[in-house]
């Protein structure tokens, strides 16, 4: 089994370390192709093979990644729709790019799938859901939860909730970093040396995390046991309240949706044909 990146950016750097780290593909059988030398150092970091060559990439590989920023969806698959073959199984990863824009820009009959994994991939610790479109066949869904599920956990869904995914688990992590940085930075200010806050606010978010994956409790369930009453924590909460936390992650996670489906409209708007 061969895979291709079309993109080298950190996307297809991601997937393909998680991949090759967890024993799921040999650097000698993945790929990427980029127009220019910009992530030539670290490719090679990967040992994975490089070139410019979209058409060259799609040649030597049977499971193709789409692993460019979405506003370059439209030119890429404009670039390849001649290239790909039947033998071909195309895997994109962009934010807000449907599966129907993507059949409606290649070849009839051609095989797509729609992923939507996280950076924690990269350590076997991601999160993805991927979605089927309407020309897949019997075994392609299971190439791609085998190799997720080499990353991480892997959930199969429908295409509706990938954009509420991509708001949950694919940009979570940028929300986990504001709050392990925030939490360090309150132990920092009540007297804690930087490096011990880090990594007591990383081990708190990690250990809780797997409290929640692990256990039977929901999650405000594991939040009372640790508020004893007329404690330390309840006053913190109560802080956490007062400052809208729980709103502002539910709207970051409604931004993130609405931005992702704004981008489909675009590309969309932008790439008639």
């Amino acid at each position: 089994m061969s895979l291709g990146f079309l993109g080298a950016g950190k996307v297809a750097q991601t997937i393909a370390k998680g991949l090759i780290t967890a024993g799921a593909i040999s650097a000698e059988s993945v790929a990427a192709s980029a127009p220019s030398d910009r992530c030539l150092k670290e490719i090679r970091e990967l040992g994975i093979g490089f070139t410019h060559s979209n058409k060259e990439l799609l040649q030597m590989s049977e499971i193709v990644f789409l692993a460019v920023k979405p506003p370059l969806i439209g030119k890429l698959l404009k670039d390849i729709s001649a290239h790909i073959e039947d033998r071909h199984l195309v895997i994109s990863l962009a934010a807000g790019i449907s599966i129907d824009f993507i059949e409606s820009r290649v070849a009839a009959g051609t095989r797509v799938i729609r992923a939507m994994p996280n950076t924690p991939s990269v350590i076997g610790e991601g999160a993805t859901v991927f979605s089927v479109g309407s020309n897949v066949r019997n075994g392609d869904s299971e190439i791609a939860r085998n190799l997720f599920s080499r990353l991480g956990i892997c959930l199969q869904g429908d295409e509706s909730i990938v954009d509420a995914v991509m708001a949950v688990s694919g940009s979570g992590p940028a929300y986990a970093y504001v709050a392990i940085d925030a939490l360090a930075d309150g132990g920092v200010k009540m007297g804690l040396p930087r490096d011990t806050a880090i990594k007591l606010a990383a081990q708190t978010l990690l250990g809780s995390a797997k409290m929640v994956l692990h256990g039977k409790k929901h999650p405000s369930e594991l939040k009372d046991d640790v508020c004893s009453p007329g404690g330390t924590t309840i006053d913190a909460i109560h802080e956490l309240e007062k400052g809208g936390f729980r709103k502002c992650l539910i709207e970051a996670v409604e931004a993130a949706c609405l931005k992702a489906r704004k981008l489909n409209e675009q590309n969309y708007y932008n790439n008639k044909k």
